[in-house]
């Protein structure tokens, strides 16, 4: 049966209120590889109380309202449901500790017709619970593979604009561990695919697969290390679209163009298969204070 837009659109999924401190923030930056060089100044940073500083796309997994697209009434098929694109912009800088209000909503949808799937496009805003700030907002295309033919509009959004054609800038190269699906799936997302080999190998990987959430937030580690060293509060935004799974362990290469002062391009490939992970990236920074 076809999906119903309107449903979509009108879907109330729950608002989420989280409270944080630095072990949540510390953690998230295990997950993503800070840390795996154990005399790095700047990687500790991230994970030493006494001298905290907060990885920017935190802000994915604060407030997260959880598996809606499964648990609400949205007439999707779900389990072929595929994380495309996400972006992030922030609006002041993370604090090592807080309280936050996630409010999450579909605002708008893509026909790509019978058989070729669907785009959900979803925003989520993060406030502090506090002073009621816009603390970030955050912008997903979800591609739901069976849910194509309800008669809706081919496109919603432009597309993004091709890559630099010369060669890279500079590069970055980002290693993850055996473990870090394991460790993040501790911040967010606790799909059995990251975690099951039985579950990874039905949905026809060769054993569980890197969240592409982490995958995207340790391209940002690796990002803010080149763009911005010690300074991760100057990020100001990051998106990309993902390509291809990364499996726990491997190395991603972070390729960078930067384009104009304040916005680098960025692609990230997995060194041992060259397949490109995260593609059309783009990372906007402030200037160093």
């Amino acid at each position: 049966m076809p999906i119903d837009p309107a449903t979509l659109l009108a879907a109330r999924i729950p608002e989420r209120i989280q409270e944080y401190d630095w072990r949540d923030c510390a953690l998230y930056a295990l997950a993503l590889g800070a840390g795996m060089n154990p005399v790095d100044e700047e990687e500790l940073s991230y994970v030493d109380e006494t001298r905290l500083k907060v990885q920017p796309t935190l802000v994915n997994v604060l407030a997260d309202p959880g598996f809606w697209l499964r648990d609400l009434p949205l007439g999707l098929d779900w389990r072929r449901t595929v994380h495309g694109e996400q972006s992030i912009r922030l609006h002041r800088p993370l604090a090592p500790k807080g309280r936050v209000r996630g409010v999450t909503r579909i605002v708008d949808l893509a026909d790509k017709g019978a058989g070729k799937g669907a785009l959900l496009y979803v925003e989520r805003e993060l406030f502090d619970a506090a002073d009621g700030a816009l603390l970030a907002t955050l912008q997903q295309t979800v591609f739901c593979r069976g849910d194509g033919g309800f008669g809706g509009r081919a496109s919603a959004r432009p597309a993004p604009p091709a890559m630099p054609a010369r060669e890279p800038d500079a590069a970055v190269d980002c290693p993850t561990s055996p473990q870090a699906a394991l460790v993040y799936r501790l911040s967010a997302d606790l799909n059995p695919l990251h975690i099951d080999p039985a579950a990874a190998r039905l949905a026809g990987f060769k054993r569980p697969i890197l969240h592409g959430m982490a995958s995207f937030g340790v391209a940002g580690l690796g990002l803010a290390r080149l763009c911005c060293p010690g300074e991760p509060e100057r990020v100001r935004a990051m998106s990309g679209r993902f390509r291809a799974p990364v499996y726990p362990g491997e190395r991603l290469r972070v390729d960078v163009w930067r384009e104009q002062p304040g916005l680098a391009r960025f692609r990230a490939v997995v060194v041992e298969r060259g397949e490109i992970a995260i593609d059309n990236g783009a990372f906007e920074f402030g200037e160093s204070q």
